[in-house]
């Protein structure tokens, strides 16, 4: 088989070049000439084809494929995915660097390979180094097979008879068709190309594991993250021991799932119980603090969202928040000052989700609020007490879903008194008897209830 011809197209005005230019020579702008694979010429027309039967087929006669999942041994990734690996899928896992990534996936291999043939392709590490790794787990894989392989177009014999395949990672593999090095956008966009007409072919599940940017972004260009049938996300801080799998990305499940890990000597544990993660011991002991329950996915968790209110010392307030939205915050301390008298325009506002978990969803904007005036007034909130609801810009407090399920997670976590939109009250009073329900229409209701005195 020749080998393809290349060519240098700018990604921002399209311009093509034979060669690899600094400067692009149509719109002036730098380093922005990526490798392609030139397409060959579309061979002269002989003939005129003859007519034939159209392929389309009514949506009605298509038959339902039910696709089969495959356990990882690892039970909160297997939530993630939406209930298991799906055969000839393509699942892309990103992370900073000493996460865990390469663990996780050792770990899921190891476990795979006892009733199916695994290939893991180490393209970072050597052979030995991932034995040393899975010995140190006290990981059985006797029957996993190891390759220490950079180039891409040299798998084809190796996948004969694989059912899942980790590369490990698309940086650092190639294509013999491009001249770039491994890791340029042509190489990783080639590459992810490649294995994905692989796994739709022959029914091969790829585990991938991707690089990030110093911006927390997966390296490479965004056709990668379109070529994959699920994206996942590793994070966490490197002196914690506990890992958040979050989902952006999945064809086969729900992408608000969450999955909790701790990182233990003898790899990585699930995490079932997320008290201790999500939920601080001292809380109601110090103003600014407030618990929600949270849906994510197919499950409900509460927790707590903490607030530091204090005097600014700069002319403009400041504002931060860590898993909370920016712009959520700012309209939501704009509705404390004009509809319930909070003055914190002269005040600098921090705010932070427990245990790293971004709270994306608006149920937790009461939450929010409950915490900012608790701060404000210097005054704690019970400790049993949880508070959810979405708030608008005229102070009222919206319904939201999921009403049942929080309340009855609250009460499954020894919840006394929960908070809850009045539009959802009426599913919610066959709780009544177990935990004190308080129907919330306007936010300065829920303020006046929680702080009567202010």
């Amino acid at each position: 088989m020749a080998k393809q011809i290349s060519r240098f197209v700018c990604s921002e005005c399209g311009a093509v070049s034979p060669r690899w230019l600094g400067k692009c020579p149509a719109c002036g702008t730098f380093n922005t000439m990526v490798e392609e694979i030139a397409e060959a010429a579309p061979a002269p027309l002989k003939t005129a084809k003859k007519p034939t039967a159209p392929r389309a087929k009514p949506l009605s006669e298509i038959t339902y494929e039910k696709f089969n999942r495959t356990s990882s041994g690892i039970s909160e990734f297997d939530n993630v995915l939406g209930g298991g690996i799906v055969a000839g899928s393509l699942v892309l896992l990103g992370g900073d660097p000493g996460i865990g990534k390469s663990t996780l996936l050792t770990q899921i291999a190891a476990y795979l390979s006892e009733g199916h043939k695994v290939l893991y392709v180490s393209a970072e590490e050597s052979c030995a180094q991932v034995k040393m790794r899975a010995k140190r787990l006290n990981l059985s894989c006797e029957n996993m097979l190891l390759l220490n392989e950079t180039c891409i177009d040299d798998l084809g014999s190796e996948l004969d008879g694989v059912e899942f395949c980790v590369i490990d990672s698309i940086q650092a593999v190639y294509t013999d068709d491009l001249s770039s090095s491994a890791g340029s956008v042509g190489q990783v966009r080639e590459c992810a190309a490649k294995l994905m007409r692989i796994a739709k072919s022959r029914n091969i599940t790829f585990f991938i594991v991707g690089h990030v940017t110093k911006e927390g972004a997966l390296a490479g260009p965004k056709v990668l993250e379109h070529v994959m049938d699920t994206v996942l996300y590793f994070e966490g801080e490197k002196q914690e021991n506990f890992r958040i799998l979050r989902a952006v990305k999945n064809r086969f499940g729900n992408v608000a799932e969450v999955g909790v890990f701790e990182m233990t000597e003898s790899g990585i544990v699930a995490v079932t119980d997320y008290s201790g993660i999500f939920l601080s011991e001292s809380r109601g002991e110090e103003a600014g603090s407030a618990v929600t329950p949270a849906e994510t996915g197919a499950r409900c968790m509460n927790v707590e969202i903490q607030c530091l209110v204090s005097k600014t010392a700069f002319g403009l307030p400041r504002r931060m928040p860590l898993g909370i939205d920016y712009n959520k915050l700012v309209l939501l301390i704009a509705v404390l000052e004009k509809r319930c008298g909070l003055s914190l325009g002269g005040y600098d506002v921090y705010v932070n989700a427990m245990g790293g978990i971004k709270l994306n969803e608006t149920a937790c904007d009461l939450a929010v609020c409950a915490a900012l005036a608790s701060a404000y007034f210097s005054e704690p909130i019970d400790k049993y007490t949880a508070v959810f609801g979405e708030v608008g810009l005229t102070g009222e407090v919206r319904a939201v879903s999921y009403c049942e399920k929080r309340v009855a997670e609250c009460v499954k976590m020894g919840f006394k008194k929960v908070l809850v939109p009045a539009k959802n009250m009426k599913s919610v009073v066959k709780y009544a008897d177990k935990i004190a329900i308080v129907p919330v229409l306007y936010v300065n209701t829920m303020i006046k209830n929680l702080f009567k005195d202010k």
